[in-house]
């Protein structure tokens, strides 16, 4: 940042500090067009960026937030996009980087309750989206927006961004899962894990669907060790039985038998839970899409299968705002499956 940018910046900070919140504002974008209408782009980031963190820092009083919001989609709009930068996911891609983690940094400024997020956000993925690798958007920039949405308890949208994400998001999304869980019943664990299992898979990504099976299992079994979980090892795999949760068995074998990629396997197993599968009523579009995608099971097609399905169950059919006009919160999913008899036998 050039010693000019620096001392703009200061002298709207200071207007900020008074309260002028709206003049400081207007000419923050004012001289951001003017460094735009140049091609000036480095300028106009430093600028546009440096002014929506100090408006997004003095809070929702008298709109200083949303006037942050504003700028900071501004930088996105008319500098990312017409200055056609581009970022190619390699680690050395150092100017790439750089932005992402602009983008990053100023996103964690957001209130959690300023409506312009969701839009910078949408914004901010939309961008990489055209200038990265990635059509569906960065990784990283949607870890970063799941995880923020996981932090505010506003499952859907998490989820939609982390299934999306890294590596990290894996966990992310199950801990959040698990959380939510926690204020359900005991017997509809499976249901919760399924939402991170079941979208993992129709990604392709079987090993984020391995690895958030684990970590949401691991939490239940440490607590709630009256479970009275099994260890089964074979030569070729160790699977946790849960005698009073055979959905949960369910998941852990469906795991496996795509990783074996036997489709005889995978329609005994689909048969043999078959009753515990149509309690649940929401899994059999995805189950028939897994069926297809992994073991070349094919199902009628009518408009986009895959799309619709993670719209109804995954990306919040439920969620948005309350009948108050209140934040959205974690909701149960709309079916729960019956809880077992407390005498079932190992399943």
């Amino acid at each position: 940042m050039t010693s000019r940018i620096e001392k703009v910046i200061a002298r709207q900070r200071e207007k900020i500090a008074d309260g002028a919140y709206y003049e400081a504002h207007q000419q923050l974008r004012t001289i951001a067009v003017r460094y735009i209408k140049q091609s000036n782009y480095d300028a106009a980031a430093d600028l546009l960026a440096g002014g929506a963190t100090a408006l997004l820092r003095a809070g929702a009083q008298q709109g200083a937030s949303a006037s942050g919001g504003d700028l900071a989609i501004m930088l996105v709009v008319e500098v990312y996009n017409k200055a056609e930068w581009e970022i190619s996911g390699e680690d050395d891609d150092m100017e790439g980087r750089a932005r992402k983690k602009r983008l990053v940094e100023l996103l964690r400024e957001f209130p959690s309750d300023e409506p312009t997020r969701k839009r910078y956000i949408q914004e901010m993925i939309g961008w990489s989206g055209r200038y990265g690798p990635l059509e569906r958007g960065d990784p990283e920039l949607h870890h970063a927006a799941g995880s923020v949405y996981a932090e505010d308890n506003e499952p859907y949208d998490a989820e939609k961004h982390l299934v999306l994400g890294t590596s990290e998001s894996a966990e992310t999304l199950a801990k959040l899962e698990y959380e939510w869980y926690t204020h359900d019943e005991p017997h509809t664990a499976a249901i919760y894990a399924s939402r991170a299992v079941f979208p993992y898979l129709l990604t392709g990504n079987l090993r984020s669907a391995n690895k958030a099976l684990l970590i949401f299992t691991t939490r239940l079994s440490t607590s709630s060790p009256s479970l009275g979980v099994q260890d089964v090892s074979s030569s070729s795999s160790d699977v946790r039985v849960y005698p009073a949760l055979p959905l949960l068995n369910f998941l852990n074998l469906l795991l496996l038998t795509v990783q074996r990629g036997s489709a005889d396997l995978f329609q005994q197993l689909t048969a043999h839970y078959a009753t515990q599968i149509r309690d649940v009523g929401i899994w059999d579009d995805f189950l028939a899409q897994i069926g297809e995608q992994y073991f070349a099971i094919k199902v009628p097609r009518q408009g986009n299968p895959l799309m619709d399905m993670m719209s109804n169950m995954l990306f919040g059919g439920q969620g948005g705002q309350d009948n108050t006009g209140g934040r959205r919160t974690a909701q149960r999913p709309a079916k729960k499956v019956e809880a077992p008899p407390s005498s079932m036998e190992l399943d």
